[in-house]
């Protein structure tokens, strides 16, 4: 399970990360909201464990550890962070992607093979900025997952690409229910799909707990000073 209690990250001007709280269990697709596109990466970023948060804490099956949370994610399509190259073609992309894999699964994965049996030889000439948006993700989530380690996938706003739903939520939603590789599933959108009636948490959602308990924790350290006056 993945739990984020009060995570926040600060910005330099602007909090990069408002104060947020989830909770998405392995089988299971969680949409975490978000207006501004910093806020949805930088939610990716920190859940994934690519970036240190600045207050809260995360914890994957019960390790707060940053490194086995690390180990057991995929960060997919991240703007300006792991987002295909426009110069790029699919084949030069997936080449890229599977040599990223740890020498133990990697084995002998080269791209025509596997694109070959992963049913992307029809693409793999185009350029990625030409590919349409379904078909993009499909291709991203199977590299992500070419990695037999990948428990946690994190799938940074791909409703940017698309207003229609059709083209990622029912794949994001197979992903999760798929009783032989259960994944804990968690995608940052805009907003939340009309047809969406799954788990949901808002970015942000904690602030005002996260600030009412520093205002707590600020008149106990006052009273404090005073009785030790």
């Amino acid at each position: 399970m993945l739990s984020a209690q009060l995570l926040s990250a600060k910005g330099r001007r602007d909090p990069l990360l408002p104060a947020t709280s989830l909770h998405v269990n392995r089988g299971e697709l969680l949409l975490a909201t978000g207006e501004r596109q910093d806020q949805r990466t930088t939610l990716a970023l920190v859940l994934s464990g690519r970036m240190k948060a600045s207050g809260g804490h995360v914890s994957w099956d019960g390790s707060e550890r940053i490194k086995p949370r690390r180990l057991a994610s995929a960060l997919v399509d991240s703007p300006g962070v792991n987002e295909p190259e426009q110069h790029l073609s699919v084949r030069d992309l997936v080449t890229e992607d599977l040599a990223l894999i740890p020498r133990r699964y990697r084995g002998a994965l080269l791209s025509s093979p596997w694109l070959k049996v992963n049913s992307f030889e029809d693409i793999a000439g185009l350029w990625t900025e030409q590919l349409d948006p379904g078909r993009r993700l499909e291709l991203l989530i199977a590299l992500a997952l070419a990695n037999p380690s990948t428990d946690l996938l994190v799938v940074d706003s791909p409703d940017r690409h698309s207003a229609d739903e059709s083209h990622w939520l029912p794949r994001l939603q197979r992903l999760a229910s798929d009783g032989g590789r259960p994944l804990a599933v968690v995608a940052t959108v805009g907003a939340l799909p009309p047809s969406w009636n799954g788990p949901s948490a808002a970015i942000g959602n904690a602030a005002t707990v996260d600030a009412a308990t520093g205002h707590a924790a600020a008149e106990t350290a006052e009273l404090e000073t005073e009785v030790a006056k």
